[in-house]
């Protein structure tokens, strides 16, 4: 419980897939910042106001950070986020 006696807030772990993780090194330093901040952010809200859900895709979404998008898989049970990849916005 929180300390003001409210439920503990869910937290999802977020998980990197391999793919992601070497796209994510070749990035500029300051690209690669501001996408890890935007992943950190999806351990509190999965599901950020400005997020699309990819069509044909069930739990899979999108985010947009610059010109790069994070496409990502929700899975609420587990309350684990899994980073699939991120790419260039003219690539995808």
């Amino acid at each position: 419980m929180t300390p003001d006696g409210g439920s503990p807030a869910r937290r999802h772990q977020v998980v990197l897939a391999r793919q992601a993780v070497r796209s994510l090194a070749q990035l500029q330093r300051r690209n690669q910042q501001r996408i890890r901040a935007a992943i950190d952010l999806l351990a509190e809200n999965p599901r950020p106001p400005r997020c699309v859900s990819l069509k044909g895709e069930v739990g899979v979404y999108r985010i947009r950070v610059g010109d790069f998008r994070i496409l990502y898989d929700v899975h609420d049970q587990l309350l684990v986020v899994q980073v699939i990849r991120i790419v260039h916005r003219r690539e995808v």
